[in-house]
């Protein structure tokens, strides 16, 4: 039969020295081989599972609801949040209202670059958008997680390294190798036709676009936030207010390196 994954996650009610390995022992004895371990949240424990058959998970279900100690949260197949919380030791934030919105500050930077790849790694069309402020990281993690998939970054336009509107791309960059990245602001406020012709052509293509700042880019295009598949936020700290206007004034400066 083929082997089969699952995500456990659990509460501890008690903790007590052996706990662990008391569990462990009871997934060895129903033949389930633990894949990953990890903490999750204060007082939670997820793990990755591999099971050959399903009745060894009804065996598990059966038996975790006789012990005190511990309260099972999750049990599942496993969603890509569930396989970042176990390596990452957290959950990623989501927006309570809108469920496609993702909340990062800096100091996960990590675990931003590793939630982007797999949904780089994806085949098909995917549009995402990232807001924040400027130098918080967006153009950086973007391609920090283009080269943990596997693929190319390729601006079409950006004020990374210096500005770049693009009116023209190569024969071989028209590729789903590739992450075509879109800065909301430059295109929206310093384009061309011949830019924009550009720009539609690769919005109607089956691959994946990253648009920073896609709050601006909606305000001047006929697109619309309801067209993004995520929206990931992006700040200095929890706190952080990304406001529009001193976004625009950064990304439009001559001198913005």
């Amino acid at each position: 039969m083929e082997k089969k994954e699952w995500y456990l996650e659990y509460e501890i009610h008690r903790n007590r020295p052996g706990l662990l390995g008391d569990i462990a022992s009871l997934l060895g004895m129903l033949g389930i081989n633990i894949v990953t371990i990890n903490g999750v949240d204060n007082e939670r424990r997820g793990m990755l599972l591999r099971t050959e058959d399903d009745a060894q998970i009804e065996r598990l279900i059966a038996i975790v609801k006789t012990m005190d100690n511990i309260n099972v949260t999750k049990l599942r197949e496993p969603k890509l949040s569930d396989r970042l919380a176990v390596r990452h030791g957290r959950y990623i934030e989501r927006d309570a209202d809108d469920k496609k919105t993702f909340r990062f500050v800096r100091d996960e930077l990590g675990l931003l670059v590793d939630f982007m790849a797999e949904l780089f790694k994806k085949e098909g069309h995917k549009l995402i958008g990232i807001r924040g402020m400027p130098r918080v990281g967006k153009s950086e993690s973007i391609v920090a997680s283009s080269v943990c998939a596997n693929k190319r970054w390729l601006f079409i336009s950006s004020t990374l390294l210096r500005q770049t509107v693009r009116s023209q791309l190569a024969e071989d960059e028209f590729s789903d190798e590739h992450i075509f990245v879109i800065d909301g602001i430059v295109s929206t406020k310093r384009s061309s036709d011949r830019h924009w012709e550009l720009l539609r052509q690769v919005m109607r293509m089956p691959v994946t676009k990253v648009v920073e700042h896609p709050d601006v880019f909606v305000q001047g295009t006929e697109y619309c936030l309801d067209d993004f598949d995520y929206i990931i936020e992006l700040r200095n700290n929890r706190d952080e207010e990304i406001t529009y206007d001193v976004v625009e004034e950064d990304e439009m400066s001559p001198f913005d390196f």
